[in-house]
């Protein structure tokens, strides 16, 4: 998969130089506040109703992108050879046979967006698997002077499905943004935590739990990678979790920043990951490096360098990919920013700086800890801007 994302890459720069203007590194000072246009709303997701209902009126609004996404999804995986067409075919077209095998309430929760949005529950599983197996994503943790946590991200969607030539553009990533939503998920009208989803994805990608902690994931580009586990499970090799599963569980169920970390660190997944977790006090922020079967290493923001910690999508104890430098570029920025500035503002324009903002960035989120604050905006990465 690796060798497939080099060559491809070197090709696209090959294509891209004559087609994309003059591109400059930058720190940017002034991006925030971006337009109110460009502002994520915000919906309820009541976990006192069966799960079936939940989705209920988000995916009727949204069903009709939903099915775009999916089309689009199909036709350009399956370009990729016989290993993705044959994940396709597992899951499109024979997973309404193991729907008993999907844990509770995930169950009920994809088949009711698959009654609402009026796919099969193949379709609608195949919808949420690539959202665990596609992402390329910055996120940072950061702590201001008076000890105030803060956590952020730009989620990168779409690389190698789909360059639009004539709007220098990734169709994909295009198409995602108007099913970007904020989530506040209630119980007894009162928030449990709030999220950043695709309309219909279950699972969670950015969140925070008020005054308890803050997450993000990242994905790990690694030879047993996510397509492995994937089949694997649907074989019937099912002693792993979804990722998207288990960071769900996590925000609903971990009490604490430690709880957190440990249920992360101590389970078996389908596909690599780095989880990008926050705290509450002082110096409480972290990398977990996972493999699907145990954790690789864990990087405390302390010996990260004090105030912040920042990871991409590469194992922070090697070189990135040269072609996908967007740690050095993001690094540089925040300490210009210096810890001095951290804030929504400050963290906000170190995301909106290139290329760590890029043609493939869908949203930018930040998160505080201690007040459950989210604010999401969709990604508007104006030319010259790098494809990736």
């Amino acid at each position: 998969m690796m060798s497939k994302i080099i060559l491809f890459l070197l090709l696209f720069v090959g294509f891209t130089v004559s087609q994309v203007p003059p591109f400059k590194e930058e720190c940017v000072k002034d991006a925030y506040p971006p337009p109110a246009s460009l502002l994520v709303k915000e919906y309820i997701i009541n976990l006192d109703l069966a799960p079936e209902e939940r989705w209920a009126e988000l995916v009727k609004e949204k069903a009709e992108l939903i099915k775009n996404i999916l089309a689009k999804f199909k036709e350009f995986v399956r370009d990729w050879g016989q290993e993705a067409a044959k994940l396709i075919e597992l899951v499109d077209e024979k997973f309404g046979k193991f729907d008993d095998t999907l844990p509770e309430p995930f169950r009920g929760e994809l088949l009711g967006i698959a009654k609402y949005s009026n796919l099969n529950l193949g379709e609608v599983v195949l919808y949420n698997i690539f959202y665990e197996i596609f992402t390329v994503c910055t996120s940072i943790v950061a702590e201001d002077p008076s000890g105030n946590l803060y956590h952020a991200r730009n989620l990168d969607f779409g690389l190698f499905i789909g360059w639009d030539i004539r709007n220098e553009t990734w169709e994909i990533t295009e198409a995602l943004k108007p099913l970007i939503v904020n989530l506040n998920f209630q119980r007894s009208g009162q928030t449990v935590f709030k999220s950043v989803n695709y309309a219909g994805y279950v699972g969670i990608l950015t969140a925070v739990k008020p005054k308890t902690f803050t997450l993000s994931m990242d994905e790990r580009f690694n030879k047993d990678g996510g397509f492995i586990g994937i089949i694997e499970w649907l074989l019937g090799i099912r002693t792993g979790s979804w990722m998207g599963f288990l960071t769900r569980n996590v925000m609903e169920n971990s009490t604490s920043y430690s709880d957190a970390r440990d249920v992360l660190s101590n389970t078996e997944m389908l596909a690599p990951a780095y989880f990008i977790l926050g705290g509450t006090k002082s110096g409480e922020g972290c990398v977990i490096t996972r493999d699907r079967e145990k954790t690789i290493d864990i990087w405390e923001m302390k010996s990260a360098g004090g105030w912040y910690i920042l990871e991409t999508n590469y194992d922070h104890w090697t070189k990135p990919l040269f072609l996908d430098d967007r740690r050095t570029p993001a690094n540089n920025c925040m300490r210009n920013m210096t810890q001095t500035n951290v804030s929504v503002k400050g963290i906000f324009n170190v995301l909106s700086s290139k290329p760590v903002l890029n043609k493939l960035t869908t949203y930018t989120a930040v998160m505080e800890v201690s007040t459950g604050h989210l604010e999401t905006y969709l990604a508007n990465c104006t030319d010259p801007c790098f494809p990736w």
